[in-house]
């Protein structure tokens, strides 16, 4: 399941910019980034710009020992090189840099590389958005009262039209409600919200993955997926009901099916996606499958955004041995998805229109 990288020879010939945002600066964002773009190949992939700064870009080479990562520090996106590692100088002030340690300034210099990114992405300046990992904690406050990325790009982007979608491969796990306490599930999961999920998921399958007619199962919320109502009732009142309006619009929808069954029999092999229900249902076995190689997608945005399905890992923050594969499949998808989205629109773009006299001769 794990992508491989796309053959450079293949690409098409304009450059792919990738925006990333650095993450909390105390855990493994940084080591990741620099050892994916350690490798020249990636630089013929695509052009990186990271958010962040000089100073903070140093420390780390340093405590990692990667002195001789290079990059092309930049103070706008209007001097990004292309085939260059490309550091957009955000903020030049000294930032106090506590390897392994979650606390305020961490999470204060993710979020502003973050909309820094953000901002960059709305004008154009990039093609898609990688971000590395944050922590909830320390960045959720009255300034940014979101939790993690996804919300945030939803409001500004999505107008609530988002979806968590996790990749790997053929393998591919959207979730019907994501950040969300197991106290607030199943209050949230509504006939409404399964439709506007799954519209969301076969538009991105169709747009994003060119799968012209997906095959969608959906998962129950109970044990056994309720068995016919003696386990909850939501299977019979919620999720039935939405499954079945689905297939009326046109959708190849099928389920509920029982997340425990569904997983061990490897019976998602039979599907293009899963909509899960809630976080842990679709994300334990996913990461199960695909812990390193996994990534996490933003679907249903105007504008691309993917990451590493991990955290921040300040368990082994500092110490060089964090696995890069995760971050550098999320790259690896954001220019999937950038040519993807290309290639469509020009496969789409001027129709041949239909003249009336041919049409009125076809009502003949």
């Amino acid at each position: 399941m794990t992508p491989t990288a796309p053959n450079p020879n293949t690409l098409s010939p304009k450059p792919i910019t990738i925006g990333i945002s650095q993450g909390d600066i105390n855990g493994i964002g940084l080591e990741v980034i620099m050892k994916t773009f350690s490798d020249p190949a990636m630089l013929e992939l695509c052009t990186p710009v990271l958010y962040s700064s000089a100073k903070t870009m140093s420390y780390h080479r340093k405590a990692l020992q990667m002195e001789s990562f290079n990059y092309n520090t930049i103070t706008s996106s209007d001097g990004i090189t292309p085939r260059k590692f490309n550091l957009a100088n955000i903020y030049s002030e000294d930032v106090n840099i506590e390897l392994g340690k979650l606390t305020e300034t961490g999470g204060k210099y993710a979020i502003r590389s973050f909309q820094a990114a953000c901002e960059s992405l709305s004008k154009g300046k990039i093609d898609a958005l990688v971000t590395a990992p944050i922590h909830k904690h320390n960045t959720h406050s009255e300034d940014f009262p979101f939790a993690g990325h996804t919300g945030y790009l939803d409001e500004r982007f999505g107008k609530g039209n988002s979806l968590m979608m996790l990749v790997a491969g053929d393998l591919k796990v959207a979730l019907c409600t994501d950040h969300l306490p197991i106290a607030s599930v199943a209050e949230a999961i509504t006939q409404e919200r399964i439709l506007k999920k799954l519209k969301a998921l076969a538009n991105s399958l169709k747009q994003d993955f060119s799968i012209n007619k997906p095959k969608i199962a959906v998962l129950g919320l109970n044990p056994h997926a309720g068995d016919s109502g003696t386990i909850g009732a939501e299977e019979e009142k919620v999720i039935l009901p939405a499954v079945k309006t689905s297939v009326q619009e046109g959708m190849l929808v099928y389920g509920p099916y029982p997340a425990d069954g569904f997983f061990g029999t490897m019976a998602f092999k039979k599907f293009d996606a899963v909509l899960a229900m809630y976080h842990d249902q679709g994300l334990i076995p996913f990461k199960y499958m695909a812990f390193d190689s996994g990534v996490n997608y933003t679907a249903g945005l105007p504008v691309i955004r993917t990451s590493p399905d991990h955290g921040t890992a300040f368990d082994i923050a500092g110490k060089g041995v964090a696995n890069e594969q995760s971050f550098r499949n999320a790259v690896y998808l954001a220019c999937d998805l950038v040519r993807t989205r290309r290639d469509n629109k020009l496969a789409t773009a001027n129709p041949l229109k239909v003249s009336t006299a041919s049409a009125n001769q076809r009502d003949e």
